[in-house]
């Protein structure tokens, strides 16, 4: 399974939840569409985009699900990155990864999740 990921603070996704579907953060929502990012390029928009800030969440969707609103355009380093456009559906969510951040201020991935 193809898979593009979110990190968003828990109180979004709580919201989103609720909701029944996420419709972006503040940057997100100035940019026009939901950023993404493959599991490749995970690492570095965490530590680009969210260092240092708790309570994180990675939100896992398959691409399959969400292709019709999913679009592929270049950022960062000249890479094609996953942008949603559109309010994206809380069931479409596979899995939901705790973002902790150590004591040196880094963000950690659970276990295995890089494997």
């Amino acid at each position: 399974m193809n898979l593009v990921y979110k990190v968003c603070s828990k109180d979004e996704w709580d919201q989103a939840i609720i909701n029944q579907f996420y419709s972006g953060s503040d940057v997100d929502n100035k940019d026009g569409f939901i950023h993404l990012s493959t599991k490749k390029q995970l690492n570095e928009t965490v530590t680009k985009h969210f260092r240092g800030k708790k309570n994180l969440l990675v939100i896992s969707f398959s691409t399959k699900k969400i292709q019709d609103n999913l679009k592929w355009e270049v950022s960062r380093n000249g890479d094609f990155f996953p942008h949603y456009y559109g309010n994206l559906e809380t069931k479409f969510a596979e899995k939901t990864y705790n973002l902790h951040l150590n004591a040196d201020g880094i963000h950690e991935f659970p276990e295995n999740f890089f494997s």
